[in-house]
C-alpha cells in the first residue's frame, strides 16, 4: 500500500478522528511496531514507494506476537470508538493480573523466585525457589515453568534422571512471590516446544506419543476443522461416512479432559488403552447420574 491509501484508511478509522495520519508519525509508529512486535514495515520505491511487511510468515508460526498483535489492535479499536465499549466481551483470566509482571521481569533478567503455592490437592502451602523459564495459558490460567533448584540439586545428588527437573506451577495457586537477588543460568538445550510435545495443556509426561484416532458424530466434525483438539489433528477418510481425525499425542489427564469436555460429540476408536481409559471414566460418570432407588415401605 503506498502512504496514501494507509492515511486514507487513517482517516476513515476511529483513530485518526477524521484527520490525515502525518508522516513522521507514521514513522514512528512504523519504528514502534518493529520494536514491540518484530514486524518489520519495508518500503519498496521500485514500486511506487509502496509498504509492506518484510517476511510475513514469520508471523503464522509465532504464536505470541500474534496474541499481542491482535489484543493491541483490539484495545485500540476498543479505546478509539467508544461505542463498542460494552459490546466487545472477553474470558477473564484471574491468575494474570497478580504476579504476571513479576514473572516477566524476573525471566528477562534471569533471576530466581521465592514462591509460595498451595496445590489443589496440598493441605498446607509450601515456599520454595524457581527458575522461571516462561509463562504459559491452558483454558483461562496462567501458568509458569519453571526449574526447580531443589529436585534437580536432589536428583543430581541421587544420580537420578533427569538431572534438571521442569515444573509447571499455576499462578492462581501462588499467594506470595519474592524477589532473592541471585540470579542463574538458564539452560539453553531446554526447548519449550519439545518440552509440550504431545502434550494438550500443561500436564507433561515421559511416556511417549501415541496415535490416537476418534469418530466425530452430528457435524461434529465441521467443529473440530476450525478448533483442532491439537496441533497434530489430521483428518482419515472412513468406510461408513462417519469423519475420523487422528492426533499424535501423549494421552495425559489434560488430553482425557479435553476429549470428555466434548461430550458424546466424539469417541475414541484407537488405541484400545485410551479407549478402555475413556471407558472408565463414562462408568463413573454414569455412576453420578445414576437414579436413587426408592426404599419400598416394608424396607423402612
Amino acid at each position: 500500500m503506498t502512504f496514501q491509501e494507509i492515511n486514507d484508511l487513517w482517516k476513515e478509522s476511529n483513530l485518526g478522528y477524521g484527520n490525515d495520519l502525518p508522516l513522521r508519525t507514521f514513522h514512528n509508529h512504523q519504528k514502534a511496531i518493529k520494536d514491540i512486535f518484530d514486524v518489520y514495515i519495508e518500503c519498496d520505491k521500485k514500486d511506487g514507494y509502496r509498504y509492506y511487511i518484510d517476511e510475513p510468515e514469520r508471523l503464522e508460526g509465532n504464536n505470541l506476537c500474534g496474541w499481542l498483535i491482535s489484543s493491541y489492535a483490539t484495545l485500540n479499536q476498543i479505546q478509539a470508538d467508544s461505542k463498542l465499549e460494552n459490546r466487545i466481551l472477553f474470558e477473564d483470566i484471574p491468575s494474570g493480573q497478580t504476579w504476571l509482571t513479576l514473572i516477566a521481569d524476573a525471566m528477562r533478567c534471569d533471576r530466581v523466585l521465592r514462591v509460595t503455592h498451595q496445590g489443589f490437592y496440598k493441605p498446607e502451602p509450601s515456599t520454595f525457589e524457581i527458575e522461571p523459564y516462561l509463562l504459559k495459558v491452558v483454558r483461562r490460567r496462567w501458568y509458569v515453568v519453571a526449574r526447580s533448584p531443589y529436585y534437580s540439586n536432589r536428583n543430581r545428588e541421587r544420580d537420578i534422571k533427569p538431572n534438571d527437573v521442569y515444573l509447571a506451577y499455576a499462578l492462581d495457586r501462588i499467594s506470595n512471590i519474592e524477589e532473592t537477588g541471585e540470579s542463574f543460568v538458564i539452560n539453553k538445550d531446554f526447548d519449550a516446544n519439545r518440552y509440550f510435545e504431545g502434550c494438550c495443556g500443561v500436564i507433561t509426561s515421559d511416556e511417549p506419543i501415541e496415535r490416537v484416532v476418534i469418530r466425530a458424530y452430528d457435524g461434529f466434525a465441521n467443529y473440530l476443522r476450525t478448533l483442532p483438539l491439537h496441533s497434530s489433528q489430521r483428518e482419515l477418510e472412513s468406510d461408513d461416512g462417519t469423519i475420523l481425525f487422528e492426533y499424535h499425542v501423549k494421552p495425559t489427564f489434560d488430553f482425557y479432559q479435553l476429549v470428555l469436555a466434548q461430550g458424546d460429540q466424539i469417541e475414541v476408536l484407537e488405541p484400545e488403552s485410551v479407549r478402555e481409559k475413556m471407558r472408565n471414566f463414562a462408568i463413573n460418570l454414569m455412576s453420578y447420574y445414576e437414579p436413587k432407588k426408592k426404599k419400598k415401605p416394608c424396607e423402612e
